[in-house]
C-alpha cells in the first residue's frame, strides 16, 4: 500500500510547503486538483491554480514522492499542449509524475461556459479516449498524424520520451457490481490503474467501500491480462485520527485490493491549509 495526500486548499506557496511536509513525513505521493472556474453553489471552493505549474514547482523542491492531480480533466485540454505540460513535469521530477484522468466535473465553467466544449458525458468520454491516445502516440518520439473520434491532427513530433518511456495513466472508472459499466471499466483496463467511484450525489457519496473494491478487484482479475503489467487501484478516503482505527481502515482497503490510499479532505467549513499541514505531519499509519 502506498499513501498519497491531496492538497485540497492553500495558495501556491502553501501547496509547496504542504508537499514538502508530505515528503518529510513518510507519504508516498502529493496530488493537487484540476479546476478552472467552479460554479460551486454553497461549496466555497476558493481560488483554483494551474496543476502543472504547481507540480513543476513541487518537482523542484522534492526528491522522492509521486506527483499528480486528483484528477486531471483531460477532455477540456488540447492534447498537444497537455502532452508538452506532462512531459515537462515528468522530466522536472525525474519520472515521478502519474496521470489520474477523468471527464471533468460538471460544475466547471470551463465546460459549461465555453460553447465548443462538450457537456454531454458521452461526448467527453470519447474526447478523453482521443486525448489519451494522442498523448501516448507522442511518447514514441516518432512523427505521427492522428485521427480519432473527436480529434484529428496532422504531423507532430515530440523527440524526447518520458523519463521511464511512458507515464502511468489512472482513469476514473465507475463501479456497479450488478451492472458493470463496460465502457468506463474497459478504458481503465487499457491503461495502468483505476480511480474507482460508485454512483453518488457527492464526492464522499461516490467513494466505494471495501466490499465495492473487493468486487471490483475480482472483476479486474477476471478481465485483465496479467502480462499487461502492474495495475493500481486508487481509493480516496479519510483516515481516522485514532492510529489504531486508521490502521484497520488501511488493512481493510489493502485486503480488498487497494494499492494507493489518497487522503482526501474537502469540507471548506472545517479544512484549512493549516489543518492539512498538521494532518500531513502526522504521516500515514503504521501497519
Amino acid at each position: 500500500m502506498r499513501y498519497g495526500f491531496i492538497g485540497s486548499y492553500g495558495s501556491p506557496t502553501q501547496q509547496l510547503r504542504l508537499a514538502r511536509a508530505c515528503e518529510e513525513h513518510g507519504w508516498d505521493g502529493f496530488f493537487t486538483w484540476d479546476g478552472v472556474s467552479l460554479d460551486a453553489g454553497e461549496f466555497d471552493a476558493g481560488p483554483t491554480w494551474d496543476p502543472f505549474a504547481l507540480l513543476g514547482a513541487i518537482a523542484a523542491v522534492t526528491e522522492r514522492i509521486t506527483l499528480g492531480a486528483m484528477v486531471f480533466a483531460a477532455p477540456r485540454r488540447r492534447p498537444w499542449e497537455l502532452a508538452q505540460q506532462v512531459l515537462t513535469v515528468d522530466h522536472l521530477s525525474g519520472g515521478r509524475l502519474v496521470l489520474p484522468v477523468g471527464m471533468g466535473v460538471p460544475i466547471d465553467r470551463a465546460f459549461t461556459s465555453v460553447p465548443e466544449q462538450p457537456e454531454e458525458l458521452r461526448d467527453r468520454a470519447r474526447l478523453l479516449d482521443d486525448v489519451l491516445a494522442w498523448i501516448e502516440r507522442s511518447w514514441s518520439t516518432e512523427t505521427f498524424a492522428f485521427e480519432g473520434a473527436r480529434i484529428a491532427t496532422g504531423d507532430f513530433q515530440f523527440p524526447q520520451a518520458p523519463v521511464n518511456g511512458r507515464i502511468p495513466v489512472w482513469p476514473v472508472g465507475v463501479w456497479d457490481a450488478e451492472r458493470p459499466p463496460r465502457r468506463s471499466l474497459d478504458r481503465a483496463l487499457r491503461w495502468d490503474g483505476i480511480v474507482p467511484q460508485v454512483r453518488g450525489d457527492s464526492p464522499e457519496g461516490a467513494e466505494p467501500g471495501p466490499d465495492d473494491i473487493a468486487a471490483l478487484s475480482r472483476w479486474i482479475a477476471e478481465h485483465r491480462d496479467d502480462a499487461a503489467g502492474p495495475f493500481d487501484i486508487v481509493l480516496q478516503g479519510r483516515l481516522d485520527t485514532d492510529p489504531d482505527v486508521a490502521a484497520e481502515q488501511v488493512r481493510a482497503a489493502e485486503a480488498a485490493g487497494v494499492t494507493w490510499w489518497m487522503e482526501s479532505w474537502w469540507d471548506p467549513a472545517t479544512v484549512t491549509h493549516e489543518w492539512l499541514i498538521e494532518r500531513a505531519c502526522q504521516g500515514p499509519p503504521s501497519v
